[in-house]
């Protein structure tokens, strides 16, 4: 699965600032970290506030911190709010579809896809912590 830019920067921002949620980060150091734009870095935080995973502190030395809960919200919440997370079947029939090899096919891509999302579902960002520390040894 190849995520979107938005989502991409979405659970880099997620992470970065659940890490330390005490902390707080501009979007514009989040940016630099990651090299990816803070205009588009700042979009995406907004629609984590939205959702209650990120909040604004105004002022001097404002920012954002985390604000969610990092043993519960898995990788796929935070997906859900930047990508579509639907099945093959629920999209578009394409040629060959009806035909033995086209339902085959769409059996085959529909577990692949079942077993994506609750992969994305059992992974929580606590988790995904615990695997970045991992990755800094």
């Amino acid at each position: 699965m190849r995520l979107q830019k938005a989502t991409r920067c979405a659970l880099y921002a997620v992470l970065e600032l659940a890490s330390d949620p005490k902390r707080q980060l501009s979007a514009n150091e989040i940016a630099e970290k990651y090299d990816i734009s803070t205009n588009h870095l700042a979009k995406v935080l907004r629609s984590l506030g939205r959702e209650g995973l990120v909040e604004a502190v105004r002022g001097a030395g404002g920012g954002y911190r985390f604000s969610g809960n990092a043993k519960r919200t898995t990788l796929l919440d935070v997906i859900r709010l930047f990508e579509t997370v639907e099945t093959v079947s629920s999209g578009e029939r394409e040629p060959g579809d009806d035909t033995p090899e086209g339902l085959a096919l769409t059996q085959v891509i529909e577990e692949v896809e079942a077993i994506e999302r609750a992969t994305f579902h059992s992974i929580t960002l606590d988790t995904m912590m615990k695997l970045v520390g991992r990755h800094r040894k």
